[in-house]
């Protein structure tokens, strides 16, 4: 039996293990004397043999280490360039006004189309003006009779002179007189002006276009009851000649910028700075230039940034208020460090690269950006001229990984990218 054992793992070690089922069978099925029971056990000790040498070899095998993987690896270089920074901008026109009614009436005309290019003054709308009409007729009429009252008590002033100088009458009449007359003309200078307020009122039936600009949509139609108080405007009037582009920069934006323009002013330091672009929707780039025309008296509390306005002529109208785009600001920079953008990773906000040490482990650093380009970041803080950081493969790299750099040359680098 023991010889038979010994054969057996022999078998085993030379067939690589292959079953244990094959080998059970044989031994099972073999014509040896021994008991069953004993057969079970030799197999169920055979089997914890196999076993055990299996996580031998597990054991010795979870113990190499994998290779280092091959990564491409680029030196840090400098440059003199120009590159922009970008900021979210929304657009205004030069002018944004709300059309109202002054009265209150039903819309009796409306003069104009949707989005229709209209000049100062020129008649909008008409409100039904009759109520008002004879309101400027019953203005009128209370002026002519003020009018007539002053006539009559002026003639009442005469005759009572006369009387006084001869001493019919006493004084005491003549002062009468004289009270009523300038009652007279006290009332007919109300009358006046209670005619020259209605026919204003009456005048305000037709509504005019306060600027030049586009009129905006129009909700209300013809026959529609308007009110003062009316939530709704009943249109808008752009002035688009030029248009406004609002956004913010961050407190320290606002610190750099008084430093890097000459000035004694704000102003003086806006009129010195270069003219800045205007990226729309479509990310093209706006014809005209625009120039720095405007910074906020305070910053925002809640968001730390201050408003900055920029202002783009549009003589043929392309742009509208409401559109959206980017400002972007140009920036000389001089032996600025240069990395391309895909070398870096972003973890809660902030941007890191992996720079590849004496021991071919790399370490994530953070960086700060100064500006960039379509591809490039300029790096204020965190790297210098020849570090060495890792091209692409980022996505499996952590603190402490060794690695096989491939070198990279800057000069193919940026062939195939330019700045």
């Amino acid at each position: 039996m023991l010889y038979f054992f010994e054969q057996t793992i022999n078998t085993v070690r030379k067939n690589n293990y292959k079953t244990i089922k094959n080998i059970s069978n044989l031994i099972y099925n073999s014509n040896s004397k021994m008991k069953t029971i004993t057969k079970i056990k030799f197999i169920i000790l055979l089997s914890g043999i196999i076993l055990l040498q299996n996580c031998t070899k597990a054991a010795e095998g979870a113990g190499a280490l994998p290779p280092a993987p091959e990564l491409p690896v680029y030196t840090v270089i400098t440059s003199n360039t120009s590159t922009f920074q970008e900021f979210p901008t929304a657009l205004e026109g030069k002018n944004n006004v709300e059309i109202r009614s002054q009265v209150d009436g039903y819309l009796d005309k409306i003069f104009v189309e949707e989005g229709a290019f209209v000049r100062a003054g020129q008649p909008l709308f008409k409100i039904d003006s009759r109520s008002y009409g004879e309101q400027v007729n019953m203005a009128s009429a209370n002026l002519q009779a003020a009018n007539a009252n002053i006539q009559k008590m002026k003639v009442e002033v005469d005759r009572l002179t006369t009387l006084v100088a001869e001493k019919v009458v006493s004084d005491v009449q003549l002062k009468t007189a004289k009270a009523n007359y300038a009652v007279a003309v006290a009332t007919a200078a109300q009358a006046k002006a209670s005619l020259s307020g209605s026919r204003i009122t009456n005048g305000f039936t037709t509504i005019t276009a306060p600027v030049s600009g586009y009129l905006g949509r129009i909700p209300y139609k013809k026959g529609s009851l308007i009110s003062r108080t009316d939530a709704t405007p009943l249109a808008f009037v752009s002035d688009i000649s030029e248009i406004y582009a609002y956004f913010s920069i961050s407190e320290i934006d606002f610190i750099a910028f008084q430093k890097k323009y000459v000035g004694a002013t704000l102003e003086e330091k806006m009129r010195n700075m270069p003219l800045v672009d205007l990226v729309i929707a479509d990310n093209t780039t706006y014809s005209e230039k625009g120039k720095m025309k405007m910074i906020d008296g305070q910053f925002d509390k809640s968001t730390g940034a201050i408003t900055v306005r920029a202002t783009f002529p549009n003589p043929n109208g392309t742009l509208r208020s409401g559109n959206t785009g980017k400002v972007r600001m140009p920036q000389l920079l001089s032996d600025a460090v240069v990395i391309p953008q895909e070398s870096t990773f972003e973890i809660q906000d902030k941007t890191y690269v992996y720079v590849l040490g004496k021991d071919k482990k790399v370490t994530s650093k953070p960086i700060t950006i100064s500006g960039k380009t379509d591809n490039y970041y300029f790096i204020s803080e965190g790297l210098k001229k020849g570090d060495q950081i890792v091209f692409t493969g980022l996505g499996s790299l952590k603190d402490g990984v060794s690695i096989k750099p491939k070198m990279i040359s800057s000069d193919s680098l940026l062939t195939a990218t330019p700045l």
